[in-house]
């Protein structure tokens, strides 16, 4: 019993810090910087909810949800870039130690298996969905994948998940938050389905 208070005393903590940050980005003239400062720790490697940041702040300031996305994007890019050069550079020598923050073995050479096949299909399919893609960074620069292909699928992975939820906001209005807790799951998996169907089509 105690386990539990001790949890949800936690979630709360945890949300309320959320919401102090939301209201202090809000208002804050550096409020695209805190965001892109915010994206590029999510993808390398602090589990932040974007989203929950997100969607309040464009409803907040919907004059500026493109330039909050933008900002977004590109703090995510930032973080990408770094992922891809610790792989690339120094995964020989601490490669085990970030992957087992991250994921098993197992799965990181099930990812580094795939970057080596379908690189850019793969990287676009993880970067659709709204969790970080830290083990795809390391995996690309691991196998010395292209850059600017894994830039290139970052991009636009990373665009339709930022841009979507402006397109969100503008469509729904205060109501988006809602919506997009209630659909996450189903769009997540249509957009995976709709990539692996584009890359399906790719090798006919």
């Amino acid at each position: 019993m105690s386990d539990g208070s001790e949890k949800a005393g936690y979630v709360r903590r945890q949300l309320n810090r959320l919401r102090r940050l939301i209201d202090r980005l809000i208002y804050s003239r550096h409020m695209l910087w805190g965001v892109g400062i915010a994206s590029f720790l999510e993808s390398i490697i602090v589990p932040i909810p974007l989203e929950a940041i997100l969607i309040p702040l464009m409803q907040a300031r919907r004059s500026a949800m493109i330039a909050i996305s933008t900002a977004a994007l590109l703090g995510c890019l930032v973080g990408a870039s770094v992922g891809y050069a610790v792989g690339y550079f120094v995964f020989d020598a601490i490669g085990p130690q970030l992957v087992s923050l991250i994921a098993s073995q197992q799965q990181y050479e099930q990812v580094r298996q795939q970057m080596e096949s379908q690189g850019f299909w793969f990287v676009l399919s993880v970067g659709v969905v709204p969790i970080p893609f830290q083990i795809a960074m390391l995996a690309a620069g691991a196998t010395k994948y292209s850059f600017a292909l894994f830039i290139a699928a970052s991009v636009l992975a990373r665009a339709v998940r930022y841009y979507g939820l402006a397109a969100l906001v503008w469509l729904a209005g205060n109501q988006a938050q809602a919506l997009f807790e209630r659909h996450k799951l189903p769009v997540a998996l249509g957009l995976t389905a709709v990539v692996a169907a584009v890359w399906g089509l790719s090798l006919l």
